[in-house]
C-alpha cells in the first residue's frame, strides 16, 4: 500500500473524503428521501442504517490509506482546542442571530438563490425521540454520530481542504508546498468551500473556515487544524443535544 500511496499522493488526501461524500449522497432528510440520484427512495427512518454505513466504509478508507497521514508528524498545540472552542462559539451565535433575525434570507431572495440554503438541509434526527423504542440502539447511534461528527469528519476534511485543495491552488505539484504556505486566493478558495458545504449556515461557514485557514498559516500543522475541527464538532454535538436543536446535525 506504502508504494501506491507514494505513486498516487493524493490518495489519502481525496479517497476517505470521497467514499464519505459518495455515501452520503444515500442519506435521507425529514423533506426527501435518500439516494434519489441513484434512483433510490430511502426514508428517513433508515438515516441511521445508511450513516452507520457510511461512517463504516470512510473509515476502512482511512485505515487503507493511514502510511499517507505520517507524512505530516503528530504534534499538537494549545491553538487547536483555543479555536476549536472560539469556533463552536461563534458558529452557533451567528446561527442563532440568523434565526432571530432572519438577515440571509431576504438576501437571497433578492438574488433569487434561496435555493441555496434549502440545498444544505442537514438530516437533523434525534435518535433519543426516533428510537426511543429501542434504547440501546438510539444510544449507539448517537455514539457513532459523535464518532462520525468528532474524530472521522475533522481527519477527511481537514485532509482533502487542507492538505490538498489549497495547496494544490498554490501549485499543481502540491505536495511540493510546505503545509501553512497560503495564498490570498487559497483562502478565498478555503472559505468559499466552508460555505458551498455549509449553505445553510452560510455566514457561520465562513466566519468559521476562515479562523482555521488562520490557524494553519499560524501554526503550520495540519493537526492542530484537525484539533480546532473536532474540538467544534463534539461541543456542536453537545449543544445540540443539550439543546435540541437537531437542524444543526
Amino acid at each position: 500500500m506504502n508504494t501506491l500511496i507514494q505513486k498516487h499522493r493524493w490518495l489519502p488526501f481525496l479517497l476517505p473524503f470521497l467514499v464519505f461524500l459518495v455515501v452520503g449522497a444515500f442519506e435521507p432528510t425529514p423533506d426527501k428521501p435518500g439516494g434519489e440520484f441513484f434512483g433510490l427512495s430511502i426514508l428517513y427512518g433508515y438515516y441511521p442504517c445508511v450513516y452507520t454505513l457510511r461512517i463504516v466504509l470512510t473509515l476502512a478508507a482511512m485505515l487503507a490509506v493511514l502510511p499517507g497521514y505520517r507524512e505530516f508528524p503528530f504534534r499538537l498545540s494549545w491553538w487547536g482546542p483555543l479555536v476549536g472552542v472560539v469556533g463552536i462559539i461563534l458558529w452557533v451565535g451567528l446561527c442563532r442571530l440568523d434565526v432571530e433575525h432572519n438577515y440571509l434570507q431576504p438576501f437571497f431572495k433578492q438574488l433569487h438563490l434561496e435555493w441555496l440554503i434549502g440545498a444544505g438541509e442537514r438530516a437533523g434526527f434525534n435518535p433519543l425521540t426516533e428510537l426511543a423504542g429501542q434504547p440501546a440502539w438510539a444510544w449507539s447511534f448517537l455514539t457513532i454520530r459523535f464518532i462520525g461528527l468528532a474524530l472521522i469528519v475533522p481527519v477527511i476534511e481537514e485532509f482533502f481542504l487542507r492538505g490538498f485543495v489549497m495547496r494544490f491552488v498554490v501549485n499543481a505539484d502540491w505536495w511540493t508546498v510546505p503545509f501553512g504556505r497560503v495564498t490570498a486566493t487559497a483562502a478565498v478558495v478555503a472559505t468559499a468551500y466552508g460555505v458551498l458545504a455549509h449553505p445553510a449556515e452560510l455566514l457561520a461557514a465562513a466566519v468559521w473556515f476562515s479562523l482555521v485557514t488562520w490557524l494553519m498559516v499560524k501554526t503550520r500543522n495540519i493537526w492542530d487544524c484537525v484539533m480546532a475541527h473536532a474540538v467544534t464538532n463534539f461541543l456542536m454535538g453537545v449543544y445540540v443535544v443539550v439543546s435540541g436543536n437537531w437542524r444543526l446535525m
